[in-house]
């Protein structure tokens, strides 16, 4: 409950940004091809502060709901315009310089993410690097003899040079390819080329975190199953575990590390367990029956011990990534492109089924990534603004009324049909535009609430 301030701070400073910089495209659009502003309001509804200024005294506004915003601009479909300002209406000009202001929203939002992320790629910042870990038995990355501690050079040819770069690059190749080569430097200095298959990141409609499903993790270095410390009144405390001790096995099973141990406690919540343990020499047996407790949504199973300290990992994990301003912005450039085609991408296999609509993320999802990205770093914190301004300005361009997009589509069929649509037609559009609007944003909402109550 502290961290919901902190949270919900993160968000609205998000959301705000986005919205501005939307309407401000349309706003300084509609300026350059002479139309007069009348209002500029960040959110809906009751307007809970507003000024004018500027020549044409435009209103700006914040209003009640802060989920989008609008520029009312001066048209006579939707009032009394004098003579002498008609010309400066909007349903007045050109379809072509009606298309650029409705355009020039989503655009906005696209130049912001190209901003964003030049100026994060030009600043740099430190990385996790691509080297994976021992994947679970029976995984595509398991199936490819993936090996701890082996690191991606590149996936299918093409350079991978963080961790960020080597899941984004594995998540677009998995929505159109039956498989990559990752080829990767192993820890005996050897390039080797693994075939990964990659059908098992679709499946379940894309739900959860395609990669652990492909099998692919990052490296943790092999410590030896030592326990460290022992929290106090704890089911380790009470079963009489002690720093130092040396777990051989559990419930038959052989354990030559650390991960193994905490992996087969995690699975085995309130069944009960035998554990070998070797004590300064001498053989112990201890039965415990681990503590279910829950983390994200799932049931795992707890004991209340830490791993004792031992050398550090033998090789480094992390880089400091930084790129020239020229190198930067073509980055960026790419950055946002990629991003955008994968987002429409993804959306396509929606309509299609392909993928789950339980990924459709609404308010609650998308302040909660803002606050745990924030938590992480400024450099987190921009790159998910970036990437959520790409998402805004797809939706946007989408061919649904009452979006920017659906008004795009009727100034086509204005342009096809030598006409404007007539208002009856308009109305119609806009009616079933809110009923499909109001429909997404419901069901948004709705998996926001499932993931809420499953933790």
């Amino acid at each position: 409950m502290n961290n919901i301030p902190f949270y919900l701070a993160a968000f609205v400073v998000v959301l705000g940004v986005l919205i501005v910089f939307h309407e401000l495209g349309h706003y300084l659009a509609a300026r350059l091809c002479g139309v007069k502003v009348l209002r500029f309001s960040v959110g809906f509804g009751r307007m809970l502060w507003k000024k004018r200024l500027g020549k044409d005294h435009t209103e700006w506004a914040i209003s009640l709901f802060p989920l989008g915003g609008y520029v009312k601009m001066l048209d006579e479909r939707e009032g009394q315009v004098a003579e002498k300002e008609v010309d400066r209406a909007f349903n007045r000009q050109s379809v072509g310089r009606r298309s650029i202001i409705v355009a020039a929203g989503p655009l906005a939002n696209f130049a912001l993410a190209i901003l964003i992320y030049w100026a994060v790629f030009m600043y740099g910042s430190e990385e996790l690097l691509p080297v994976l870990g021992t994947p679970p038995v029976g995984t595509p990355a398991a199936m490819a003899a993936v090996g701890n501690g082996e690191q991606v050079r590149s996936v299918d040819g093409r350079p991978v040079a963080t961790w960020s770069d080597l899941r984004w690059t594995l998540l677009h190749k998995a929505v159109d390819h039956e498989s990559v080569a990752l080829e990767v430097i192993n820890e005996h200095e050897e390039i080797v080329v693994r075939q990964l298959y990659l059908a098992a990141a679709g499946e379940d409609g894309w739900e959860g975190d395609a990669l652990e499903r492909l099998g692919i993790r990052f490296y943790r270095p092999n410590l030896p199953p030592v326990i460290g410390n022992v929290v106090a009144n704890s089911v380790a405390d009470r079963g009489g575990l002690l720093p130092g001790d040396r777990i051989l096995s559990i419930a038959g099973n052989d354990i030559s590390s650390w991960y193994e141990l905490v992996g087969i406690i995690r699975d085995s919540a309130t069944k009960s367990l035998r554990l070998e343990i070797d004590r300064r020499g001498e053989t112990v047996t201890v039965d415990l029956i681990p503590e279910a407790v829950s983390e994200r949504g799932h049931t795992v199973g707890k004991i209340g011990v830490a791993v004792a300290e031992g050398p550090k990992p033998g090789r480094e994990v992390r880089t400091f990534v930084s790129y020239g301003v020229v190198e930067a912005a073509g980055k960026a450039l790419e950055e946002t492109w990629d991003k955008s085609v994968f987002s429409l991408v993804m959306l396509g296999k929606m309509l299609t089924g392909e993928v789950s609509w339980k990924n459709l993320s609404g308010p609650v999802t998308i302040a909660d990534y803002a606050g745990q990205s924030a938590r992480l770093g400024l450099d987190y914190y921009l790159k998910f603004m970036a990437l959520l301004s790409i998402s805004l300005g797809v939706l946007n361009l989408l061919p649904i009324p009452v979006l920017d997009g659906g008004h795009l589509l009727y100034h086509v069929i204005e342009v096809v049909m030598r006409r404007p649509l007539s208002e009856r037609a308009m109305e119609v559009g806009q009616q079933v535009g809110m009923s499909i609007l109001f429909a997404l944003m419901a069901f948004a909402f709705f998996n926001d609430l499932t993931r809420l109550f499953n933790g």
